[in-house]
């Protein structure tokens, strides 16, 4: 725990992305609200990230374009030129954080303990921030509890711009709405068009609204494309079409969000609408819709033994199966299965009855 008599005058978080990282860093802003209200907090992100997280009360949102090159960095520094901040809380195990970090001045700078610091990022903090648990957010809370925060519990409370709202209102109707969102951004996380196919179809069977929501991607697109061509249960394809606002509004009237490992998966997080995850390549236990870990369908393990000969519990934290056709391992029959638990637990299908 940091020496903080009282509350700091202002912390300074960098976690530039992705997306649902970011979801899950929310929790660790929202409990340094909580018991400093009056302090001041400047999270520097990805510019895709910022389009979100500026809709943050209190939170000073200061976007980074990581594909600017050096000239990013130099407009970075510039714009923190003359400030200090009480605390750096560098939450990004990536060099190119850890570049933008050297601009930034602070009196205490915290970075995850060794096992969790790739990429060198130890070199360039002080403080060492043990996790407080597997999972990421897990992880970021460790950050809250060196600064002195008392409740480390993550939980979210995200606030929706009114015309966001009322635009996601109009995509409802009688039935309870299912968003579909099939791609991640790296293919190899993705499952096979025709299990979402029978998905939709398992779905329409319940009585449920299914709308595909994902990013413009190319690869994203196709696949729903792909989709839609295998069943006629589709009732509308916004893959490419929202902004990240748009979304999370669109989530939060969602009665469920199926995902692979993806920002979506994590967004619903922020708003409480429950998420059906499918895993292969990332163990769900670390990266998994932390609301719902137990409803995830998961291929990991056996995915991870075939490739290793070893369980989770026998290699380091953050491994990563490599089989691109890990995600294949996953049946239709442990899919629909899972579908009809959560539905059931959450009461889902009840405006039916």
């Amino acid at each position: 725990m940091l020496p903080f008599s009282s509350a700091p005058q202002s912390l300074c978080l960098l976690r530039l992305s992705a997306i649902g990282d970011c979801c899950h860093a929310v929790a660790l802003v929202q409990a340094i609200q909580r018991q400093w209200p009056q302090t001041r907090i400047t999270w520097i992100t990805g510019k895709a990230e910022a389009g979100l997280l500026q809709y943050l009360p209190g939170v000073e949102v200061i976007p980074f374009d990581k594909n600017s090159g050096w000239r990013g960095y130099v407009a970075l520094w510039r714009q923190l030129r003359g400030r200090r901040f009480d605390a750096l809380l560098h939450m990004q195990a990536a060099l190119r954080a850890s570049i933008a970090s050297l601009g930034i001045r602070a009196r205490y700078r915290l970075g995850f303990e060794r096992e969790r610091a790739k990429d060198g990022q130890w070199l360039f903090t002080g403080v060492k921030v043990p996790a407080l648990g597997e999972h990421v957010a897990d992880g970021f809370m460790g950050f809250a509890r060196a600064l002195g925060i008392t409740n480390v519990t993550p939980c979210w409370q995200f606030p929706l711009d009114r015309v966001h709202q009322a635009w996601a209102r109009a995509h409802r109707d009688q039935r309870p709405l299912l968003l579909l969102c099939p791609a991640s951004s790296k293919a190899y996380k993705n499952w096979h068009a025709e299990g979402y196919a029978a998905l939709v179809e398992h779905a329409r069977s319940k009585g449920m609204k299914v709308v595909l929501i994902g990013s413009p991607a190319a690869q994203e697109r196709a696949l729903a494309e792909h989709i839609c061509r295998l069943t006629g249960g589709v009732d509308d394809n916004l893959v490419g079409t929202t902004s990240l606002p748009q979304l999370l509004a669109l989530i939060s009237v969602a009665s469920l969000v199926v995902a692979p490992d993806t920002g979506p998966a994590h967004m619903a997080t922020l708003v409480g609408t429950p998420v059906l995850g499918l895993y292969a390549h990332h163990n769900p236990v670390r990266t998994g819709p932390y609301l719902c870990r137990d409803y995830v369908v998961s291929a990991y393990s056996e995915a991870l033994l075939a490739e290793t000969g070893k369980t989770p519990d026998q290699l380091p934290w953050r491994t990563r199966v490599r089989d691109p056709h890990a995600m294949a391992r996953i049946t239709i029959e442990q899919v629909t299965a899972q579908f009809d638990r959560i539905c059931r637990d959450f009461n889902l299908l009840q405006e039916l009855s």
